[in-house]
């Protein structure tokens, strides 16, 4: 097969540390993919597109993520679990250790870059060892054109190895083989150990929660966006499994992008990629048209299994993982907008599959309410989808996104109120999760009166309508919403026994004043009242 390889002019390896290496200079996915397959590296699907299993990493490892502690991080990191460092001279001799590993080998080398807005366009040079790491960018990353890869110098360096694992952790300060790390000194994302993709698109996203509030006065958010015919623009957070892909992808509306996004002082919110990362597990042509039609030739499909005997793939199966996904470029989706940035955001969306059937389907939250839910970032696990979970289980996560967060929380909470309310934006709290019951004894909200309510919202039906308040929550839930039966609109009603209700609705609200101890020095006193009542009898002096 002739490989037709596309360097820059400045293609010297030598200061990456990387010797006697056959490089592959920006290939072309068809020929990446071909590439994958020839060293039995994936499979192709009935319809041509690749699959690719990822190993024994199947998700990120959040528990192996670092930054190095240095002068440019050490004051403003928010140190701790999420954020674990690493020294500077541990990096390095990691570092060396990776370089001296990939040396001698077969590399591939993507160029392109991340932030759609010109204005804070970020080159990213990516090298890795596996030919589909490489397509896998070619998806995700925004890509250049012709004419601009013969002068292309990168910003920073993303290193992926998932052949290497470190012999002696402990050495370098790590608490396994596996690794991901950021130098914000070096501008390097160094990925070791783990072949999961998502690693190298974590880490850019990552390196730009911190570069961009602190150098550009760009507020990175976790999200996926639209913008309608009027140029309205929508914003929907979430963490995976709320709908955000879904939820965005919408006929009557551009997609601006599905995961990751900046909103400028200029009120331009603009996308980091070029291409999305969507969730395939149970996936149907009829629930989610858009994705479905997205997976052809030019799109990776990872950790997925085929039925038996044939190409087909069967999306129920989630034998190897339930994190089945695929990546694919960005106009693989029909409607989308472009270039992907638009202006004046009119409508946020806090998107969380409550397990526990206590949320309503939709509500309008108080700019008080959205900074606690914003800096809560509150789902739901459900039985199957971490080993040892057989009931539903609260899951905080904090800005809809805390383990690629490495600046405290509230800074990202103030800078979104100010944004809000500079725009005079409108905060909605929608549950895609359960009503009627907690998961195993109600049912999932349909996804079609989601879109109706997420619609209704959008296109100002619910701003001249009567709301009442949750007793419990605070919440304000529309009393009607076009195409969504009434008495689903407060959650209370679906239940068989109020009082089961109010039982698990205080647990709930227990779970997140808990969640929100580990935040009360740093957030005010107004931020504090966003948040539910926890007097049991308070509670129920209101019901």
């Amino acid at each position: 097969m002739e490989i037709l390889s596309k360097a820059p002019k400045n293609n010297d390896l030598d200061k990456y540390g990387l010797k006697d290496v056959t490089t592959f200079w920006n290939l072309s996915p068809e020929t990446l993919q071909k590439l994958t397959v020839e060293q039995g590296m994936g499979k192709e699907t009935a319809n041509g597109t690749l699959a690719v299993n990822t190993g024994k990493f199947t998700g990120r490892s959040p528990k192996d993520r670092f930054l190095v502690d240095d002068d440019y991080t050490k004051d403003k990191v928010w140190w701790g679990r999420t954020n674990k460092p690493i020294t500077p001279d541990n990096f390095s001799k990691l570092y060396h250790e990776v370089t001296n590993y990939l040396s001698g080998k077969s590399i591939y080398i993507h160029d392109g870059y991340v932030c759609a807005d010109p204005k804070y366009r970020m080159n990213v040079r990516t090298i890795t060892e596996y030919p589909w790491s490489n397509f896998f960018v070619h998806n995700m990353f925004l890509r250049l054109a012709e004419n601009e890869i013969a002068d292309f110098e990168e910003e920073w360096l993303v290193l992926c190895a998932p052949g290497y694992e470190a012999q002696d952790p402990a050495a370098f300060g790590l608490r396994q083989g596996n690794f991901s790390i950021l130098d914000f000194t070096r501008k390097i994302a160094l990925v070791g150990g783990s072949a999961y993709t998502g690693e190298m698109k974590k880490g850019v996203f990552s390196a730009l929660n911190l570069i961009l509030p602190i150098e550009k006065n760009v507020l990175p958010m976790h999200c996926s966006a639209n913008v309608g015919e009027d140029g309205e623009t929508a914003i929907f957070f979430g963490l995976s499994g709320t709908g955000k892909t879904t939820l965005s992808a919408d006929p009557k509306r551009r997609l601006i992008g599905d995961d990751e996004h900046g909103w400028t002082a200029e009120n331009t919110i603009f996308n980091f990629e070029g291409g999305c990362y969507a969730k395939v597990i149970d996936l149907t042509e009829e629930k989610e048209p858009d994705i479905f039609r997205a997976i052809r030739p030019g799109a990776i499909l990872e950790n997925v299994v085929f039925k038996e005997g044939s190409k087909e793939v069967d999306y129920k199966n989630s034998s190897i993982t339930q994190n089945t996904r695929v990546s694919y470029p960005i106009d693989h989706i029909d409607n989308i907008a472009v270039p992907s940035y638009a202006k004046n955001p009119k409508n946020i969306f806090f998107l969380t599959a409550d397990a526990f059937g206590v949320l309503p389907p939709i509500s309008k939250l108080t700019p008080a309410q959205a900074a606690y839910h914003f800096i809560s970032g509150y789902t739901a696990k459900v039985a199957g989808t971490e080993a040892g979970i057989v009931e539903p289980v609260p899951s905080f996560s904090a800005c809809f996104g805390e383990p690629f967060m490495p600046l405290h929380p509230t800074v990202y909470a103030e800078m979104l109120s100010k944004k809000m309310t500079e725009a005079n934006v409108n905060v909605w709290l929608v549950n895609t999760g359960w009503s009627g019951g907690p998961y195993g004894v109600g049912s999932r909200i349909k996804l079609k009166y989601t879109r109706a309510m997420i619609s209704a919202a959008m296109e100002g039906e619910l701003n001249d309508i009567d709301y009442e308040q949750h007793p419990i929550f605070g919440l304000h839930m529309p009393k009607y919403v076009p195409g969504v039966p009434s008495e689903m609109l407060d959650p209370m009603n679906t239940w068989l026994q109020k009082g089961a209700y109010v039982s698990k609705s205080i647990q709930l609200a227990h779970s997140f004043h808990l969640n929100f101890d580990k935040f009360i020095n740093q957030a005010s006193n107004e931020i504090l009242h966003g948040g539910p009542l926890i007097d049991a009898h308070q509670i129920l002096d209101h019901i």
